[in-house]
């Protein structure tokens, strides 16, 4: 039987996901060794890629590796993040009878823009067991961050800066020494309100419709020079002027495709400029588009369609 697994994890330092391909005549099988999971599909091509990705502007990017397959349209029926190995790939490919394309010195944004391109009930398989700690780590790592909120309100109190500025130089130590960044509300309590207070600021500017989508991103919001700007995290992933001209933005369309959903920024000649992916409030998009005067559209579209104007938004995508 024609078999393959991913060698490393998606990301640096990842584990390895239990993830295994099989193939019989064109038809692929995929298997979840850590979930139990199995799934069987017949792609038209199998999408090697390669990306950095890069989460804030303080961070350092990382690297995102990963198979997909592709049906005839182009569009993604299963994600499958890993390391696969080149050669192993492409004797696997040539087994199965399944075309390979090797996207991995692609422009990142051309890589994601192909990857949000999903076929219904497309799925991602990680091939990794979910965390055994994950159900107390956070309320952990939240009495920790009350306790040192109020150890270091204590010590303030009693003017001993020196002892407030030392413990929080012992906390950053040992964040480096044992690499456990979610112990970092310990020894950080700002970050306990902060982060609520910036989540409500944004609710509070998406109702006033300055900004739509949620925060930590994907959003959009006016920038400078008159242009939209769509940002993820702390990066903005794309600058584009709004007026009438082509390749412009001048209008939204929020669309649904059997069970896909997702947002289109396009110009006033109905080319595809941008494609968000995924849930959006119509609410929230209406009052987006009446307050920077854009053209909304709400429709329910055809696959034609849907092919379209996925197609239309990997070919803007430089």
């Amino acid at each position: 039987m024609n078999q393959l697994r991913p060698c490393a994890g998606a990301t640096k330092d990842s584990h390895c996901p239990q993830t295994i391909l099989t193939s019989t005549h064109q038809s692929l099988t995929v298997t979840d060794n850590a979930s139990g999971d199995s799934i069987s599909l017949t792609p038209a091509r199998l999408y090697h890629y390669r990306y950095d990705h890069q989460k804030s502007d303080s961070q350092k990017p990382s690297t995102i590796r990963g198979l997909a397959a592709l049906d005839p349209d182009g569009l993604v029926l299963v994600d499958l993040p890993g390391d696969w190995h080149e050669t192993d790939l492409q004797e696997f490919a040539r087994k199965a009878g399944i075309p390979l394309e090797d996207a991995r010195n692609h422009s990142s944004s051309k890589i994601r823009a192909a990857l949000a391109s999903r076929a219904p009930g497309w799925r991602r398989v990680r091939g990794l067991p979910l965390p055994s700690t994950a159900k107390w780590r956070k309320p952990l790592g939240i009495c920790l961050a009350i306790a040192g909120a109020a150890l270091m309100a204590y010590l303030a109190s009693l003017g001993m800066w020196a002892a407030w500025r030392g413990l929080s130089t012992i906390g950053r130590v040992i964040l480096e020494l044992i690499e456990v960044k979610w112990l970092l509300v310990a020894f950080s309590p700002a970050l306990l309100l902060l982060r609520p207070t910036l989540a409500r600021a944004h609710r509070w500017r998406v109702g006033r419709g300055t900004i739509l989508g949620p925060y930590g991103g994907p959003y959009l919001h006016r920038g400078s020079l008159n242009k939209l700007h769509i940002t993820q995290g702390n990066h903005v992933v794309a600058k584009l002027r709004l007026g009438e001209s082509p390749g412009q933005v001048f209008s939204l369309l929020l669309y649904r495709y059997e069970d896909l959903t997702g947002l289109l920024v396009l110009d006033r000649f109905g080319r595809t400029l941008h494609h968000l992916p995924g849930p959006w409030s119509p609410q929230d998009v209406e009052r987006f588009a009446k307050r920077h005067d854009l053209v909304l559209a709400v429709h329910r579209v055809s696959r034609e369609e849907y092919l379209a104007f996925t197609k239309s938004a990997r070919e803007a995508t430089p």
